[in-house]
């Protein structure tokens, strides 16, 4: 009986280790496949026009000063539009999940008349698609003259029903109401609750929307060109594509590659430094589960 037990045991552990292993091994080749465009796209940065159109290869050449020298140079404007990225990106993603929170909040902890007609109101907005709408939205913003500029960018990324929807699951799924009703028991004003309180516990969805949002508003390139015709306003999106549409005498492969690499800096930065609150979650919720 004992050595049955043990044989069983002993099964078990294998086939742990043989899950575990071929598990480590299907994250290892997906994580080479996601990280081999961005090496492909940095290796490239590296080239000049004439050795880009000679073919493809994985060794990085001698170009990458040039490239941005003359890059630099042109005329486009390339720090200009990484600031105004930087602005509307930034603006769009802190209001978005700042006033999505607090609109899943106020659905959430609050019981009114309309609440069960306004959750599916919001998530019928969620499937229009922006170009619908884009006609309206260019006769709006030139009778306000607000061409040239980043509040049409800015403003209306508030209402965001996507960030709102996933706020709300996880509202539901983290957020007691009997915490809520503790806090106004103790004296606790409805927006210092919702700041010191509700904020910090969904820091790891926050930070999840944070990257979304910033991303998503990084690599917008509709709306800003409807909106943005001065070079010096417009965004790292539509000057890359003036940059590929360039006069064929003129376009130089290197300085797109460099550019687009150059672009996605700000990317990897804001997950870096948002991505210890999704671990954070994860061990969280794996703790409590």
């Amino acid at each position: 009986m004992k050595s049955m037990n043990e044989n069983r045991n002993l099964k078990k552990g294998v086939g742990i280790h043989a899950r575990r292993f071929i598990a480590y091994v299907v994250l290892a080749i997906v994580s080479v496949l996601c990280l081999f465009w961005f090496y492909v796209l940095f290796i490239n940065a590296t080239r000049s026009n004439g050795e880009l159109q000679s073919g493809f290869t994985l060794i990085p050449s001698s170009h990458l000063w040039e490239n941005w020298k003359n890059l630099r140079n042109g005329t486009l404007p390339v720090w200009n539009g990484m600031i105004n990225s930087l602005i509307v990106s930034s603006l769009s993603a802190v209001l978005s999940v700042y006033f999505s929170t607090m609109t899943a909040y106020a659905i959430h902890a609050y019981d009114f008349k309309l609440k069960k007609y306004i959750y599916p109101f919001i998530l019928m907005i969620m499937m229009i698609p922006t170009q619908v709408t884009a006609l309206g939205f260019i006769k709006l913003v030139s009778s306000m003259k607000l061409e040239d500029s980043f509040i049409p960018l800015i403003v209306p990324a508030i209402a965001a029903p996507v960030t709102f929807f996933y706020m709300k699951q996880y509202m539901e799924s983290t957020l007691p109401l009997s915490l809520i009703e503790a806090a106004r028991i103790d004296g606790s004003g409805e927006f210092h609750t919702f700041n010191t309180i509700v904020m910090p516990l969904m820091k790891p969805a926050i930070a999840v929307q944070m990257i979304f949002t910033f991303v998503s508003s990084w690599n917008n390139y509709f709306t800003p060109a409807l909106v943005l015709h001065d070079d010096r306003k417009k965004t790292l999106p539509i000057l890359i594509a003036q940059l590929r549409g360039a006069d064929w005498l003129k376009f130089d492969m290197g300085q797109v590659y460099v550019m687009i690499a150059f672009s996605i800096f700000p990317v990897i930065i804001v997950y870096l430094i948002l991505s210890k609150h999704i671990v954070q979650g994860v061990a969280l919720g794996s703790v409590k589960g």
